[in-house]
C-alpha cells in the first residue's frame, strides 16, 4: 500500500479535525435531565468469582456444549480482579456525554463490524467493556439524540472510566467538521451523510482489536462474535447485564495458557494456530506485545501494515482493520470484495469488471486517500455501512443505484437476489447471537 506523503497533505486533506483529547479528570456534565430507564444492575460477584467454562463455538449447531480441558478448570489459570478492584460502585444514574446524534449514533457505530464485544441490551442501548470498565450507552429520544452512559462497574474510579470511554469513542475528532469536508469533495458522500450521520470509528485497545480480527478471516459476523465471546470469557468477570456476561479482555499472559488443541476443540478451526502463534510472537517483542502494539501508533501506515503482517494469520486487509480501528491510522483502507465494488462504482469505474489483485488493492486505497485525504478510512467506513442491507432501508431511493432499486422491488437478477439473501442470512445469524443491528 504505497500511499504518497503528498496525497496525505493534498488540498483535499482535512484542515484541523482534532480537538483536545479528554483530560484524565471528569469533564463537567450537562444538567439536562436524562430520560432512559436504569438498566438492570449487573450481578457483580466477589473478586474470587470464577466464570463458567467457555462453551464451544459450534455448540448451537451440534446441540451439545463442549467443555474445555482441565487447563481451563484450574483456578490458578483464571484471571481474577486485583484486590483494588473492589472500588465502590458508581452512583446508579445515567450521565450524558453532551453529544448530538450527528457526532455519535450508536446503531451505526457498534453493530457494523469494527468491534464484536458490544451487546444490544435494550432499545437504542448497547453494553460493553472499555479496559476494566463496564458501560451501557443509550441514544436518548430528546430531540438532539444525545448519548447517555451508565457505569455499571469500574476498577479504578469514575473519572478514569469516563476518560477511557471518551478516548475509546475517539471523541478528540469532530465528526461534523469531517462530514462537511467529505460532502464538499464527493457527491456520493453528500447524498449519504444526512441519513447516516454519527457513524464513528472507534479507538480500540490494540490487543483486543487484533484478536477480534484474527477471528474474522473467512467468517460471518455471528460466528466471529461467538469466537470473540469465547476469548473474552477468559478475562476477569465484571458483571451481567440483560443475561450477557461481560469480562475484561484477557491479558497475553492469560491467552498464553490456551493451547491450539483447546481452541480447535472449541470450534476455532485453522484460526487456532494463528491465535496461539500470535500470542507467542507478541510476547517475544521488546517490552512485551502490549507495549509493542501501542508503539505502532507512532509509525507511518506502511510500516504499521508491514509490522502487523509479520504476525501469524495477519495479511494486508486484517492489518488495515487493526490499523484503522485501534492504531490511529485514519487513512487505512481495509480492501475486500465489498470495498472493491464501492470503489469501482464511485471512484475508479474504469476498473469495473477487473479481478481484484494485491496490486489493485493498493489502487483502491490510493483512490480513497486521493479523494478524502488523511481521514479516508472514516469515509470508507460510512460508504461501507451504506451498502449493508439493514441500512439501505433507511436511505431514500435517490441514494440507491438502479440495480439496487430493481432488486428491492423483486425485479433484480438472480445474482443480486442471492447476494441480498446471503447478507440477510448473515444478519439473522448475528441477531440470533444477541447482538442486534
Amino acid at each position: 500500500m504505497n500511499i504518497s506523503h503528498q496525497m496525505l497533505q493534498s488540498p483535499r486533506t482535512l484542515p484541523v479535525m482534532k480537538r483536545q483529547r479528554p483530560a484524565t479528570t471528569s469533564p463537567v456534565l450537562t444538567n439536562k435531565p436524562c430520560t432512559p430507564s436504569t438498566p438492570p444492575i449487573p450481578k457483580v460477584t466477589p473478586k474470587t468469582h470464577q466464570s463458567k467454562n467457555p462453551t464451544s463455538i459450534t455448540s448451537s449447531i451440534k446441540k451439545a456444549k463442549r467443555r474445555l480441558t482441565p487447563t481451563f478448570n484450574d483456578p490458578k489459570s483464571k484471571e481474577t480482579l486485583p484486590p483494588t478492584a473492589e472500588a465502590p460502585r458508581t452512583s446508579l444514574k445515567w450521565e450524558t456525554l453532551n453529544l448530538g446524534r450527528s457526532e455519535l449514533f450508536l446503531p451505526l457505530t457498534f453493530p457494523t463490524g469494527q468491534t464484536f464485544r458490544w451487546k444490544q441490551t435494550g432499545p437504542s442501548q448497547y453494553t460493553g467493556v472499555v479496559k476494566s470498565h463496564l458501560f451501557s450507552l443509550k441514544q436518548l429520544d430528546d430531540g438532539n439524540g444525545d448519548v447517555a452512559y451508565f457505569l455499571h462497574r469500574t476498577t479504578t474510579g469514575e473519572a478514569d472510566a469516563r476518560a477511557a470511554l471518551l478516548d475509546y469513542l475517539n471523541m478528540g475528532i469532530s465528526l461534523g467538521d469531517m462530514w462537511a469536508s467529505f460532502s464538499a469533495s464527493d457527491t456520493r458522500f453528500a447524498d449519504l451523510a444526512p441519513h447516516l450521520g454519527g457513524a464513528r470509528v472507534l479507538r480500540q485497545d490494540p490487543v483486543e482489536c487484533l484478536f477480534q480480527f484474527l477471528c474474522s478471516s473467512n467468517n460471518n459476523i455471528g460466528r466471529i462474535t461467538r469466537m470473540v465471546d469465547f476469548i473474552s470469557s477468559l478475562g476477569s468477570y465484571l458483571g451481567t447485564v440483560e443475561g450477557f456476561d461481560f469480562h475484561e479482555f484477557p491479558s497475553l499472559e492469560r491467552l498464553s495458557l490456551v493451547s491450539e488443541a483447546e481452541l480447535r476443540e472449541a470450534g476455532f478451526g485453522y484460526r487456532a494456530k494463528y491465535i496461539v502463534g500470535t500470542v507467542k510472537a507478541l510476547q517475544s517483542k521488546p517490552g512485551g506485545g502490549t507495549e509493542w502494539l501501542s508503539s505502532l501508533r507512532e509509525l507511518d501506515l506502511d510500516e504499521v501494515v508491514d509490522a502487523l503482517s509479520t504476525l501469524p494469520g495477519i495479511g494486508p486487509k486484517v492489518a488495515a482493520c487493526i490499523a484503522l480501528f485501534s492504531l490511529d491510522q485514519h487513512h487505512a483502507i481495509p480492501v475486500d470484495t465489498h470495498v472493491w465494488q464501492i470503489a469501482t462504482r464511485y471512484l475508479i469505474p474504469e476498473l469495473a469488471g477487473a479481478r481484484l489483485t494485491p496490486k489493485l488493492c493498493g489502487r483502491v486505497a490510493e483512490a480513497f486517500v486521493s479523494k478524502f485525504g488523511k481521514y479516508a478510512g472514516w469515509a470508507q467506513t460510512l460508504l461501507f455501512i451504506a451498502e449493508l442491507p439493514s441500512q439501505k432501508a433507511f436511505l431514500p431511493s435517490g441514494c440507491l443505484s438502479a440495480k439496487e432499486i430493481k432488486a428491492a422491488k423483486g425485479d433484480g437478477d438472480a445474482d443480486s437476489l442471492l447476494n441480498v439473501l446471503y447478507y440477510v442470512l448473515v444478519e439473522i445469524d448475528f441477531q440470533v447471537d444477541g447482538s442486534l443491528r
